[in-house]
């Protein structure tokens, strides 16, 4: 029993006890200190990347992100032309291989509903043009197509030694499809501004191009209520 209560009440014994959890404890904040300070270097690191690679972004092109889609694609398509012509495919059946009938009913009415006239850029592109538009408006009459190759024969397919050219005469149907076709060339041509040629012997009212429009759309808007005013400062006796 003595032995057991000097134990107990021991100063020394005491004091060791205390000393242990406390430098536990001091080390523990410190570990935590440091384990702190080493993320706050860490997220000023990666904050100052960001700043870095957000400077970069917006100093880049405007399209910078659709180039760079389009040149991955570029690749990839690439190698995938690669890979079919090392194998022996053909690239573009393996490609429709991939196409979803969904995706191919959205691109069809995409492409229907695309305008291919983009107005007017040369006299050759609007002629080709216009070709198309009445080749796609012709309907073949099959059975008269059959009845005209029963009725010449082997002069169907005429040659230099044929004598069945210029003997066609075109039926009414045709005549009237071509002259309906033709008013209606003529009554869209019509709708066509031009540019309006200069007139030396008209007054000179205006400065420069600019001044000489502005002049012509208040004439058009408020000539009727300033003609009097006008001949009045012509003539002199204005008030």
């Amino acid at each position: 029993t003595m032995a057991s209560s000097s134990e107990t009440s021991d100063p020394v014994l005491e004091g060791r006890s205390t000393e242990i959890p406390v430098s536990q404890k001091r080390e523990e904040r410190l570990r935590k200190f440091r384990e702190l300070h080493f993320k706050r270097n860490e997220a000023r690191k990666i904050n100052h990347q960001e700043v870095v690679e957000e400077d970069k972004r917006l100093k880049l092109p405007s399209n910078w992100e659709a180039k760079k889609a389009r040149l991955e694609w570029e690749l990839t398509e690439g190698q995938k032309k690669k890979e079919c012509a090392a194998k022996g495919e053909d690239y573009d059946r393996v490609k429709l291989l991939e196409v979803t009938a969904n995706d191919a009913e959205r691109w069809e009415r995409k492409k229907k509903k695309k305008n291919p006239d983009t107005g007017f850029a040369g006299y050759a592109e609007a002629q080709f043009r216009q070709y198309q538009r009445l080749t796609k408006q012709m309907r073949p009459d099959m059975d008269n197509y059959e009845k005209q190759r029963e009725e010449c024969g082997e002069d169907f397919h005429p040659t230099s030694n044929s004598l069945i050219l210029g003997t066609h005469v075109p039926t009414k149907e045709g005549i009237d499809r071509m002259v309906e076709d033709v008013e209606k060339q003529i009554e869209k041509r019509s709708k066509y501004s031009r540019r309006r040629a200069h007139n030396d012997d008209a007054d000179i009212d205006y400065i420069n191009e600019r001044n000489a429009k502005f002049n012509q759309k208040a004439e058009r808007f408020y000539g009727k209520y300033t003609a009097e005013i006008k001949q009045n400062l012509e003539r002199g006796t204005a008030v």
